[in-house]
């Protein structure tokens, strides 16, 4: 079985992401996919195990296997979190909708470290280019105040909104390179500053809901090898 066919035949979940999904597209902005398929538990039956993800077969397409997914969300792994609060689904299985149904048991406080390394090194790489060209990347700038603001909302309210909503012109004007780069900074260091005060009185519980997560996963593994071994039709 090629990789690509995982993808095909075995999805369980996919969505749009980026900025389609975020709120600041425009017409020439990329379609971002992202899903999750289930390779078939007699696969890890031999040596060769099944890939943890896939790149394709379409274009801006990459996929993750379930438990390497549900691994990252546990870990709160930005981009895993945010493809679970999508809101353009473009497929989901029932094994796909009681992924979604379990949202909430990957969410912790632990996303406060996730969000905010990952934010504090796209920072670092923008005053590197800030550095080397004169100017920084103001698309990387726009989508980080983004990343950095719906952190801050999360740990406010225990909720992952993707959509900017009402900050998408500011944030679009920050894309064209239309605001300083002193009042972009300004503004990335006054989130990075709410988001700590937010982290320090989250509703998110310490940890993740790790037994829920893994007696899902059991489940659909063991559904999964029950179905392989049924024998075929005489």
């Amino acid at each position: 079985m090629q990789p690509e066919d995982l993808v095909r035949d075995h999805t369980v979940y996919s969505c749009v992401m980026g900025s389609r999904a975020f709120g600041p597209a425009t017409e020439d902005s990329d379609t971002d996919r992202r899903g999750v398929f289930l390779a078939p538990t007699a696969l890890f039956w031999r040596f060769e195990k099944p890939p943890t993800h896939v790149d394709g077969p379409l274009p801006e397409q990459f996929s993750w296997e379930l438990e390497r997914f549900c691994a990252l969300a546990l870990r709160a792994n930005p981009t895993a979190l945010e493809c679970l609060h999508s809101p353009l689904v473009e497929y989901a299985d029932d094994t796909g909708r009681e992924l979604l149904a379990l949202r909430e048991a990957f969410l912790s406080r632990r996303v406060y470290e996730t969000f905010t390394g990952y934010a504090l090194g796209q920072r670092r790489r923008l005053e590197a280019s800030l550095r080397g060209r004169g100017v920084p990347r103001w698309k990387h700038a726009m989508h980080l105040l983004r990343l950095l603001a719906s952190a801050r909302d999360l740990l406010r309210t225990g909720r992952l909104t993707l959509d900017v909503g009402d900050g998408r012109d500011r944030l679009l004007s920050v894309g064209r390179g239309e605001v300083p780069w002193p009042v972009v900074e300004s503004w990335m260091t006054r989130l990075a500053a709410q988001t700590e005060e937010a982290a320090a009185r989250s509703p998110l519980p310490e940890e993740p809901d790790r037994r829920r997560v893994e007696d899902f996963l059991h489940r659909v593994r063991h559904a999964s090898a029950c179905g392989a071994a049924r024998p075929g039709p005489a």
